[in-house]
């Protein structure tokens, strides 16, 4: 599987895989995120490039072909954080973090989940 990041077009149809676990084209439109919805074709292509670079296989049934992710969120979001933090911070998770939260006003549920996330990993 390629270390490519996903375009933003691809990462649509991969949330829609990743939630659905497993979709025709027919149905990744219809759980399309937002209006319009692309044309068949359009879903068609995306779908065949991320099977050509290894992040979805699909099933066979009849003329139609079910696709499925190869690659979980998970790792996926990894993947895109090692990115970020290598190429755009220069490996600072201060400064990352540090983004974040200037960026955005966090709840303070969300604030108590930091904590608890940096808690834990002082611990191991």
């Amino acid at each position: 599987m390629e270390s490519r990041l996903l375009t933003t077009l691809e990462l649509k149809v991969m949330n829609i895989l990743w939630a659905e676990k497993k979709a025709l084209v027919r149905d990744m439109i219809t759980h399309w995120p937002e209006q319009p919805r692309p044309a068949y074709n359009t879903v068609s292509t995306i779908v065949r490039i991320l099977e050509e670079k290894g992040f979805v296989a699909h099933e066979s049934l009849g003329r139609s072909h079910a696709y499925y992710p190869l690659i979980t969120r998970s790792k996926y979001q990894q993947r895109m954080m090692r990115h970020m933090m290598d190429n755009v911070f220069s490996g600072s998770v201060t400064g990352m973090v540090s983004t974040l939260l200037d960026q955005r006003k966090m709840s303070p549920d969300e604030l108590q989940e930091l904590r608890d996330l940096i808690s834990q990993s002082e611990k191991e």
